[in-house]
């Protein structure tokens, strides 16, 4: 540590009060998502819609939260059943998301060493991707153009094929920039620290105590797609889809029965006919908070021996209700689980929370060192240098709590004959919350969102 001396600790605290002010609010999206996720748990879907379109930049290149605020708006204007603009949203979602992959990640870990994650741009998560294109298939399948509807189910699926590629080269990046940190061994006991392991064990027992789906695939992203091809008379790619979704959630009766239907109609048994499925958006998926914690540091001195970093911790929300009824010709039935997209985003989170960690320690570290060289060096001066790199480094430590926070909790479906009379009750506990009119079809879907037990049920009816 001797040899880390800085020649003129004026100009380095000027240097930091200039830039200190762009810093000291660094954790802004943190303060936008939850404005927004005010106005969305309120179901006032008009404000958060135009608060999301204010936070997108008008520029060629998406920069900041774009991505972030393109995926929200599109879910917002899907709700509003304004397929149009979702599409368009989505579309310039998937082109962030395109953009984003064919972009060096090199200059990311200087960002976050100077500062934390915030500054580097929101680059999405590989379940943004996949439901991007499950949306948007969505969106072309409720006006009628299957064509295209195709195409995104495809995108979606090949989607969760790259996506385990995809982490294993995030992974190799990750190990090359720490191998070519200056002090390697330096980064390397800090980041392995067994302490700073257990530490995190006690103040974030549940980070990894849930039972994982499959490397990035969404359960009902392959359901959906493989009701899909049912309904278009694809049955060989449908009945594959299915065996997919029944080996990941095997107590669902629906996607057993779905499955045999399909089988049975490849061997030239029957066919699919006068069949209704109720597709049921439960509740709220998960945001991020931000909870900070004290580490061990190694930086060769015994006068810096621990150090705080904030670190994003996923919070659950609550399911609007249990399950939904469909009354049916005077028989009910039930909606079970496909997809617990708790568990998805969890699965992707906790394979990333090793550079996450990673990260936040190298930055700690490098600011220990900065400010505890600033204070060895015996100068009025450089005490003010100290003081002020003490601000920067409270100011600079924040989680990255950026996350698409208008995703549902779950997915849960019913399948069952069509009513006999065009009529179908949804009800909860005996109450109907919505009757919705079956056209004169061969087959529907009825998708149905609820975010809370206090708004009204959003539904529509795609029929083929």
């Amino acid at each position: 540590m001797s040899g880390f001396r800085f020649r003129n600790p004026v100009v380095f605290a000027f240097l930091v009060l200039i830039i200190l002010p762009f810093f000291a609010g660094c954790n802004a999206p943190k303060d936008h998502l939850a404005t927004f996720n005010g106005h969305f748990e309120r179901f006032d879907y008009e404000n958060s819609a135009q608060f999301a379109e204010k936070k997108i930049s008008k520029q060629n290149n998406p920069k900041g939260e774009d991505l972030l605020w393109a995926l929200q708006l599109g879910t917002v204007k899907r709700i509003q059943q304004d397929y149009t603009k979702s599409t368009e949203s989505f579309d310039k979602a998937e082109d962030m998301l395109k953009y984003y992959d064919e972009q060096s990640t090199l200059g990311d870990g200087i960002g976050s060493t100077i500062a934390n994650d915030n500054i580097i741009p929101y680059r999405g998560e590989e379940y943004d991707g996949i439901m991007v294109n499950v949306y948007k298939a969505l969106n072309f399948m409720a006006e009628k153009n299957f064509d295209l509807a195709r195409v995104e189910f495809n995108r979606a699926l090949d989607r969760q094929r790259r996506a385990k590629e995809k982490f294993n080269e995030e992974i190799n990046k990750l190990k090359s920039e720490l191998e070519k940190e200056e002090h390697n061994e330096f980064t390397k006991s800090n980041v392995e620290n067994p302490e700073t392991a257990e530490l995190l064990a006690q103040k974030y027992p549940n980070l990894r105590n849930f039972e994982a789906y499959p490397d990035f695939v969404n359960p009902f992203a392959t359901y959906l797609a493989g009701i899909f091809f049912n309904l278009v008379s694809d049955h060989s790619k449908a009945v594959d889809l299915l065996k997919e979704s029944y080996g990941m959630v095997g107590d669902n009766g629906y996607i057993a029965e779905d499955l045999s239907v399909t089988e049975n109609i490849l061997d030239g048994k029957g066919r699919l006919e006068d069949t209704i499925w109720l597709i049921f958006e439960n509740g709220l998926g998960p945001v991020k908070k931000e909870f900070r914690m004290d580490i061990p540091l190694f930086i060769a001195t015994d006068d810096v021996k621990y150090v705080g970093i904030a670190l994003p911790e996923l919070y659950f929300r609550n399911i609007a209700y249990p399950y939904l009824i469909a009354e049916v010709d005077g028989n009910d039935y039930e909606t079970r689980l496909v997809s617990d997209m708790d568990r998805v985003i969890q699965t992707e989170f906790s394979k990333d929370y090793a550079g996450i960690l990673t990260r936040a320690i190298i930055s700690a570290a490098a600011k220990a060192v900065a400010q505890y060289a600033l204070e060895k060096q015996d100068s009025s001066k450089s005490s003010l240098a100290s003081v002020i790199m003490a601000a920067y480094t409270y100011a600079t430590t924040a989680a990255d709590v950026r996350i698409w926070t208008s995703l549902p909790k779950e997915f849960q479906v019913a399948r069952f004959p069509k009513p006999k009379d065009g009529k179908l009750k949804v009800k909860q506990s005996g109450s109907v919350l919505v009757e919705i009119n079956i056209p004169d079809c061969n087959n529907a879907i009825v998708y149905v969102r609820i975010t809370t037990s206090q708004a009204e049920p959003i539904f529509e009816v795609i029929d083929f």
